[in-house]
């Protein structure tokens, strides 16, 4: 079997429409900015992949630190999201870059930039290793990482309501896969609390510097 290629889903990180909910306690600016250092921080870490892609929404001519999002995608194979739900963008996304690298595939978001090259590796080794399914749980109910040892499985996502306490347990059900490896548990960042536990595990990463950086400009939000 194919080395697995690393797919990331990720909304360019325009202020007002990336990390709303982060924005109400930080600013949207200063969102945005957050944003786009896990973006960054998420790149860095599947830099070690040979097939690498990103299913981009938005416009990253108009996002956070653009100069430094474009250099850092350089060498990644970037394609547009489809219209519909999130369901449907991930289903689409995976069989776009099944069919194009014609091998297994790992996906994973941009909301959680403590993910590094080990993390992605392990999963990697798993896949290569015979597992049909990987799925990383996430500790708000979602999941922050899905391998599939054929891309195409993603369609069982379609109709799977993404964002919910019960994400995760309805993804694993309608893959309908007998034995799913899973991960570690992660958490995802949405809230002001989230970017605060996550960046105390990850204190030298950009997401964390970003992080402090909006705590000084807004005078010490917590």
């Amino acid at each position: 079997m194919s080395a697995p290629a690393l797919l990331v889903t990720a909304k360019a990180p325009v202020p007002g429409l990336a990390k709303t909910r982060l924005g109400a306690s930080i600013g949207m600016a200063a969102a945005a900015d957050v944003a786009a250092a896990a973006l960054l921080d998420t790149l860095a870490a599947g830099e070690k992949f040979e097939r690498r892609y990103v299913a981009m929404t938005g416009d990253v001519m108009a996002a956070a630190r653009s100069h430094e999002l474009r250099e850092a995608l350089r060498g990644w194979r970037v394609f547009a999201q489809c219209e519909g739900g999130f369901d449907q963008r991930l289903a689409h996304a995976h069989a776009w870059v099944a069919n194009d690298a014609q091998c297994p595939v790992i996906q994973i978001g941009m909301d959680t930039p403590q993910v590094d090259a080990a993390m992605l590796q392990a999963v990697s080794d798993q896949i290569s290793e015979g597992a049909e399914v990987v799925l990383g749980p996430a500790s708000d109910g979602g999941w922050w990482v899905l391998g599939l040892a054929d891309g195409h499985q993603a369609s069982a996502l379609i109709g799977v309501p993404m964002s919910s306490s019960m994400t995760f347990e309805h993804t694993r059900q309608a893959l309908g896969v007998e034995r799913v490896v899973l991960t570690q548990v992660l958490r995802d960042v949405d809230t002001i609390h989230d970017a605060h536990e996550v960046a105390r595990a990850v204190p030298q990463s950009r997401f964390a510097q970003a992080l402090a950086q909006s705590a000084l400009v807004a005078g010490g939000v917590r």
